[in-house]
């Protein structure tokens, strides 16, 4: 398993707020140092926003060795067009970026979110009433949440490739375009998805760079529009999935009948409806939207401006929610093309055993629970761990020691200090003896 947050250990300082918020109890502190834990990071960035020593960031491709190379395409995502308070217009945006010399995918890219949308309303028809609601996977970090801590809800996530992946499809196929596709990724979450890709054995996209990167190189450069072209009528509806709601209201615009729709952002909120989804109370839904970054995509870790202006902005730009005759033409015939699926199932993410022999584990699961007992369970973080129960299991893994509980080490000395208080009243026999005789 991969995963996409790097550690600065030069900057960290074992101030354990990192273990303390992560939601899948991924990082260590060992030694003073920061570790990550890959087979349970789902790369949601909520260590990233807890550290106030930058002591942890994001590991994507080398913007500036890229843009080196003369053959590249870059795929925006839609936070990209609401990072930037001087090209409010899309088309003033992606003239900027022509007159850099850099080629951007423009066209295909809104088609695809048309085909993703058509295809999950399609979803949602099909789907006998107990079944439903779907689940969105448009959400990287989302889903390797579900993976890891609500694997039960797996067949509830729509089979849909991300639409940021059937656009470098379609590009592909249609053009054999043979130079590297660049995302321009808001969040770790999605630079993973490019190397560590679920539902499918390989990415059609080559690399993945901070999106902030490529935002502060372009506003750096003070690059002016190109000489103005012909604009080409277009929906814009695909923008809208960088914020909450977006995709439930993309979604809806391809259904024959009014859904009930969740859209929720926040790990918090996200976590708390996945769990209403598993006690199931959420009966009476038809399709739950999740984003694990406050308000959405635009509140990724690796975007360039505030979420709530980005937000403002995205509301700012002119969006025409009609599907017309065409719109719902062009998405039956890719549909039809079978290039949105999934290559195989979403899978659980395994959970790392005590030991590959039965009886052994269960021996060592035993001893854990008897470490555990004698634990504060106060989960204070002090000894490197997320909680009490996450210490045990690390003892009997070999990796630490009941002395790592600053209060187990507080008893142990208390213990060790009043033995040697009762052992410095005492007298060796033969002074005893000498003593008596005087």
């Amino acid at each position: 398993m991969l995963h996409s947050v790097k550690i600065s250990r030069e900057a960290c300082q074992g101030c354990v707020n990192c273990i303390k918020i992560c939601p899948t109890e991924a990082i260590r502190i060992v030694d003073g140092e920061v570790n990550i834990i890959s087979e349970r990071c789902i790369d949601c960035g909520e260590c990233m926003r807890s550290c106030g020593r930058q002591a942890l960031g994001i590991q994507g491709d080398d913007w500036n060795e890229i843009k080196e190379d003369s053959k590249f395409t870059l795929i925006p995502d839609p936070v990209f067009y609401s990072q930037f308070s001087h090209y409010m217009d899309p088309y003033t945006l992606e003239s900027v970026v022509a007159s850099l010399g850099f080629d951007m995918m423009t066209e295909g890219i809104e088609e695809a979110f048309d085909l993703s949308a058509y295809a999950c309303a399609q979803a949602i028809a099909h789907t006998p009433r107990q079944s439903l609601p779907l689940i969105s996977c448009y959400c990287s970090s989302t889903l390797r949440l579900i993976q890891s801590r609500f694997p039960e809800l797996l067949p509830r996530v729509v089979n849909i490739c991300s639409p940021i992946e059937i656009a470098a499809d379609l590009q592909r196929m249609r053009t054999d375009n043979s130079s590297q596709m660049v995302l321009l990724s808001p969040c770790p979450a999605k630079i993973t998805m490019v190397k560590d890709p679920q539902g499918r054995e390989r990415s059609p996209i080559d690399k993945a760079v901070e999106l902030r990167r490529v935002a502060r190189s372009i506003m750096a450069s003070g690059a002016s529009p190109a000489a103005e072209s012909p604009k080409k009528k277009r929906s814009n509806r695909w923008l809208h999935w960088a914020r909450r709601g977006g995709e439930a209201r993309h979604i809806q615009a391809f259904s024959d009948r009014k859904l009930t729709v969740l859209a929720v952002s926040g790990l918090r909120n996200t976590t708390d409806v996945l769990q209403e989804l598993e006690l199931g109370r959420l009966r009476n839904v038809d399709f739950i939207e999740c984003r694990t970054c406050d308000t959405g995509c635009v509140g990724g870790t690796a975007t360039a401006d505030s979420r709530f202006l980005a937000n403002l902005r995205i509301n700012s730009i002119n969006v025409d929610w009609n599907i017309t005759e065409s719109d719902i033409q062009r998405a039956e015939r890719l549909y039809a093309m079978d290039c949105w699926a999934i290559e195989k199932e979403y899978t659980p993410r395994p959970h790392l055993p005590l030991s590959d022999n039965i009886a052994e584990a269960m021996a060592k699961l035993q001893q854990m629970k008897e470490i555990y007992s004698c634990l504060p369970h106060i989960d204070c973080g002090s000894c490197g761990r997320p909680s009490c129960q996450a210490m045990a299991e690390e003892i009997v893994r070999g990796h630490g020691a009941v002395t790592d509980c600053i209060f187990k080490l507080r008893e142990g000395i208390a213990t060790l200090a009043n033995k040697i208080a009762v052992m410095s009243e005492s007298q060796p026999q033969t002074l005893k003896k000498r003593s008596e005789t005087n």
